[in-house]
């Protein structure tokens, strides 16, 4: 007659049995951690689409005739790009007739908990708003009008350059002439390097020209323009001695 295992040998038979257990987890970890580590490398965002984003990022926009590899780029992972910066308030807009790409606050932001009437103040963490004054707002405008007239001339998306010379009669009709030409043209000289710095005109050139950004037409949109032209009325009924702010 078979002797049943006593209490002794039930317990060394589930040890061993445990032992090989724990031995075999130990062979399947570092299969298990490779396992991890791809599912890993695969969720991570494309060299190129941080690359991409990391530039938005930088400096708020590109152009397709300066970047068009990373144009290219943005304007087909437009949608991985805006969920990538929701977390930011942030959306990438494309213009693709244009060749512009740049970020933009989300139209539904509300800051920190801040009520309407408290927006005007505030900035985003990442996109501060752009205070222009009036002369420049104006000068953007006149920009603008040169734009799209040599756009529906030669077509959307052309490079429209423009003398510097040509502004100053233009801009003279709305501020007035100083009675120096040298005085007039250091005026226009100082406004234009305002605006490049914001990306709207490139560097004058040896021929005495500048390039006028596309970003222009999405900066002084039609609710801006009308802005402007109130501050215009008000300023004309002053006298033009009171030149407020404005912000395109």
């Amino acid at each position: 007659m078979e002797q049943e295992p006593d209490i002794f040998d039930r317990m060394a038979a589930q040890g061993a049995s445990a032992q090989a257990e724990q031995s075999l987890s130990k062979e399947e970890l570092p299969a298990l951690v490779e396992s991890g580590i791809a599912t890993q490398s695969t969720s991570r965002t494309p060299p190129n689409v941080r690359q991409a984003l990391q530039f938005l990022l930088a400096h708020g926009w590109l152009e397709s005739a300066t970047k068009p590899k990373l144009f290219s780029l943005i304007a087909a992972q437009t949608t991985l790009l805006d969920a990538l910066l929701e977390p930011l308030d942030l959306r990438v807009v494309v213009d693709d007739v244009r060749g512009l790409a740049f970020l933009a606050v989300v139209p539904d932001y509300a800051g920190d908990g801040t009520d309407e009437s408290e927006q005007d103040d505030w900035t985003h963490p990442l996109m501060k708003r752009q205070r222009l004054t009036l002369e420049q707002s104006l000068l953007l405008a006149l920009l603008r009008r040169e734009l799209l007239q040599r756009e529906q001339e030669s077509g959307t998306g052309t490079a429209v350059r423009i003398t510097v010379d040509s502004l100053l009669p233009q801009l003279e009709t709305y501020l007035g002439a100083t009675g120096s030409d040298m005085q007039e043209r250091k005026r226009l000289g100082q406004l234009l390097e305002n605006l490049r710095t914001h990306g709207m005109v490139s560097d004058v050139d040896v021929q005495d020209c500048i390039t006028i950004r596309p970003m222009i037409v999405h900066l002084l949109n039609p609710e801006n323009l009308q802005t402007l032209l109130l501050r215009l009325r008000a300023v004309a009924e002053q006298g033009g001695a009171d030149k407020p702010e404005s912000t395109p």
